[in-house]
């Protein structure tokens, strides 16, 4: 992560396994797109994409063509309104479709043939981006057939890269197994493990307010903090991924890798520099110091037909895909200790659910409260603490709130905010959330993805709650509305401790 304004990458070939699939067409497409449109693609580009269909390169280029266009006339990106030609032409000059079965080794000779002649016609100097837009049951099979054949080998002057998408394991057994199937053909710093939730700015800046202001980082500790609430909730349910949820459900999908990123760069401590390696050996060290979750430390939960947005909707139970019996939780709440110099007795609280109220993601950092000798005779409940709310979505925004006078002759107080928004300060340029994240993998920046020992010290937090829930059957499902803020054992959950959920808004 550089502190200056970085350069156009290397040329480069791109290869996307999986590329007629949804992840291709809708994110990684539309985010080189963009890229372009920032003047940060390379001059000289190639994208090839490997797939089971039967399409020819011109019917792929085509169809992503129009997918994009309809995205930006629908205004999903960009102020143009559709496609434009300069900027499309970098992309499409050489797109080259290759049908192929993965688990076949004859897809991988062609596309090392492939390779060979796009790289001696556009002179991209031996570099190729691998990005694996494919379930994760392929990732292993993908990484091993690449070594096989000699396409992840790095010479001196040329890159090797593999993208690959979350999850990365489904437990700690699995994680480790995926990790030594990675490093056996790949060195880790070829190895970029994407998790698009770092993509956003506001994530991203969480960093800068820490570390660039001298007026927080003094505070950002158990002297000043009386503890922290992280908040995923999305109002949408299912959307026909009945089968995916149904495998992995809300604590997998979720915690080890999206919320467990949020609590990273909130509580790691200051690296000696912006270097990618400083910054992810803070954050491995600090997941060495959380407390393994107990059974007690966790809340799941299960959505219940009800009413979101003014719609009916269908409990999880009726959703697409999914049995009629199931047990699989669409909500999970955490309580998390850190047990370090800076976070020792500072409760992390996370929660994530499906068919919340409505969709927004926010860090909320509670403050101590003030001494309350001077206002003795002030209701208490007017002495609210004071609060630092970062919101990540949907409004991207910095919320400071603290205890003011409200006007009069007596001595009444009332909680009071300042609110920094990007949109009011920055012109923020079209993006999907995909753009810092590819391009980083081009210039070969690894600060903001995973590696293998953060990886598995995440699934290891999470493995004793992960086993427990398998092999006990949760009562009282489903246990929320769709419609409402979560089950009420999430709501004890803090209640033990004194504290309560901030409303999820």
């Amino acid at each position: 992560m550089s502190t200056t304004n970085k350069s156009p990458p290397p040329n480069c070939a791109i290869v996307i396994f999986g590329a007629n699939g949804d992840l291709t067409k809708r994110l990684i497409i539309p985010a080189l797109y963009n890229l372009g449109r920032a003047g940060r693609l390379p001059e000289r580009l190639a994208l090839i994409g490997v797939d089971h269909n039967d399409k020819t390169s011109e019917q792929w280029q085509q169809n992503l063509h129009d997918f994009l266009d309809q995205s930006l006339k629908k205004g999903a990106e960009g102020p143009t309104g559709s496609v434009e030609d300069s900027l499309w032409k970098p992309i499409a000059d050489d797109m080259i479709f290759l049908k192929g079965d993965f688990e076949k080794d004859d897809t991988y000779k062609q596309l090392g043939q492939c390779l060979a002649e796009i790289d001696k016609k556009k002179n991209l100097g031996g570099n190729v981006l691998f990005y694996m837009a494919v379930a994760d049951r392929f990732f292993s099979v993908i990484a091993g057939k690449l070594g096989e054949a000699g396409l992840v080998k790095q010479d001196e002057g040329h890159f090797r890269r593999l993208i690959v998408e979350k999850p990365f394991g489904h437990d700690l057994v699995s994680a480790k197994a995926l990790n030594t199937c990675l490093l056996k053909y790949l060195k880790e710093d070829q190895i970029y493990r994407i998790d698009h939730f770092l993509g956003k700015e506001t994530v991203q800046n969480i960093m800068a307010l820490r570390f660039a202001n001298g007026l927080f980082e003094p505070i950002w500790n158990r002297d000043r903090i009386d503890h922290v609430q992280i908040t995923v909730a999305e109002s949408i349910g299912m959307e026909g991924r009945g089968n995916f949820y149904e495998k992995t459900g809300a604590l997998r999908d979720m915690v080890p890798n999206h919320l467990f990123q949020l609590v990273a760069m909130m509580a790691m401590e200051p690296p000696v520099s912006f270097d990618a390696e400083d910054i992810r050996a803070k954050k491995a060290e600090m997941f060495r110091a959380v407390h393994p979750l107990t059974l007690a430390d966790a809340v799941r939960g299960q959505y219940d037909a009800g009413v979101v947005g003014g719609q009916n909707v269908v409990a999880y139970r009726q959703e697409l895909n999914v049995a009629p019996d199931s047990n699989v939780e669409t909500y999970v709440a955490l309580r998390l200790m850190i047990d370090n110099w800076r976070w020792a007795g500072v409760p992390f609280y996370l929660r994530t659910g499906k068919r919340l109220t409505t969709r927004s993601t926010e860090i909320a950092i509670r403050f101590k409260r003030a001494p309350y000798a001077l206002f003795r005779d002030t209701p208490m409940e007017e002495l609210d603490a004071d609060w630092l709310i970062l919101r990540i979505q949907p409004d991207e925004s910095i919320r400071l709130r603290f205890n003011a006078k409200r006007p009069g002759p007596a001595m009444m107080l009332e909680s009071v905010a300042m609110d920094f928004k990007y949109k009011d300060w920055f012109k923020q340029a079209p993006a999907v959330g995909y753009e810092t994240l590819i391009y980083d993998c081009l210039i070969g920046d690894p600060t903001l993805f995973q590696r293998a020992d953060q990886v598995e010290a995440a699934w290891g937090v999470v493995e004793t709650v992960l086993r427990g829930w398998g092999d006990a059957t949760p009562r009282h499902f489903p246990n929320y509305s769709a419609g409402s803020e979560g089950p009420s054992a999430a709501n004890d959950l803090l209640a033990r401790d004194g504290r309560s959920w901030r409303a999820v808004k």
